[in-house]
């Protein structure tokens, strides 16, 4: 009889611990936003030093960059192959059109240019291009593959105006998930004198 009301005190004395660890959710994000330092931001179509980057998407990524300064859980990398994230920002628009000029010397296309005289063909000619798509800002966070390239896909949201500063509302929506999975660490304690 006393061994059966030691049992039925070890259930009652652990219950508790067992419905915590059963109640946790797992996280909403991946592992990775907690253990990334370092972030690098482009557009869709490049970053934004790309002279053929649309405006609206290279404003975008500057407040994307001041956002995430401002949350002050990442660092802003100079390079891409350096950053554990890679977040890709798409201004909504529905069409895009462009048209320009090839204007490099004779057999050499500007950058990203091809002749308007045929694949391959030397010299200046036009370019042709467009893009469709939602008319929703979008953001998407990617862990580069060892190369630099994009990897694997983390978190994509896209919303109206939501790359436009100065509440990013993109950004807040991750930093919401992020913080609620991986808490941010508290401050360190002055040192004592």
């Amino acid at each position: 009889m006393k061994s059966a009301k030691r049992v039925v005190a070890l259930v009652l004395l652990l219950l508790p611990t067992l419905l915590t660890a059963q109640s946790k959710k797992k996280p909403t994000v991946s592992a990775a936003f907690n253990h990334a330092r370092y972030v690098w931001v482009e557009a869709f179509n490049g970053n934004e030093f790309n002279p053929s980057i649309d405006s609206d998407d290279r404003q975008a990524i500057g407040d994307v960059e001041d956002a995430l300064r401002d949350w002050n859980r990442y660092s802003l990398t100079t390079s891409r192959t350096e950053a554990d994230l890679i977040f890709v920002v798409r201004k909504g628009r529905l069409v895009t059109a462009k048209v320009g000029i090839a204007t490099g010397p004779l057999g050499q296309p500007s950058p990203g240019q091809r002749p308007a005289s045929g694949p391959g063909a030397p010299g200046p000619g036009t370019t042709v291009g467009g893009e469709v798509g939602s008319p929703d800002d979008m953001l998407e966070v990617h862990q580069p593959n060892s190369d630099g390239t994009l990897g694997t896909l983390l978190w994509q949201r896209q919303f109206p105006d939501g790359l436009d500063a100065p509440q990013v509302a993109l950004i807040a929506q991750l930093k919401k998930a992020v913080e609620h999975d991986y808490a941010p660490n508290p401050p360190a304690p002055p040192a004592k004198p």
